[in-house]
């Protein structure tokens, strides 16, 4: 884990020690995580609204066979939440914030495909200006 103060996203299981690095401590599970206390949890949000759904979460089972579907059904499902999606990228784009999870599997737990999604902003999200400039460049650079 970086111990840079730039802003971003990074994840990092609820269980971990907090650091004045992480910035805003969200948890982003659906679960309140086992034997952490509320009181003394070192998080400032709570985003269950961002975490999958209990089915998906249940299918998922953190099988990393099923990782490439699980990341393709939990995207889709985030396309339904984009008021919290949104609020997420505006508090990354202020401060450094820190994605936590329960999960022990550090590569394949939806904070990593949250993490992403934040992160990266689809040519179906930008303006319609900012999408045409976006296709013509590309055109662009297929003719050369």
């Amino acid at each position: 884990m970086s111990s840079s103060k730039s802003r971003g996203v990074r994840v990092k299981r609820v269980y971990d020690r907090a650091d004045p690095a992480d910035g805003v401590r969200v948890l982003v599970d659906r679960l309140w995580p086992r034997g952490i206390r509320k009181e003394g949890a070192a998080l400032d949000e709570w985003q269950r609204e961002v975490a999958p759904s209990t089915p998906l979460r249940k299918w998922f089972g953190h099988d990393p066979n099923r990782w490439q579907e699980f990341r393709r059904r939990y995207l889709a499902e985030l396309k339904t939440h984009p008021d919290a999606l949104d609020q997420l990228r505006r508090l990354a784009r202020q401060k450094p914030v820190t994605l936590l999870y329960g999960a022990r599997d550090p590569e394949h737990n939806h904070a990593v495909v949250l993490k992403e999604a934040i992160e990266r902003k689809r040519i179906t999200d930008m303006k319609p200006r900012a999408r045409a400039a976006g296709v013509r460049a590309r055109r662009a650079r297929k003719s050369s």
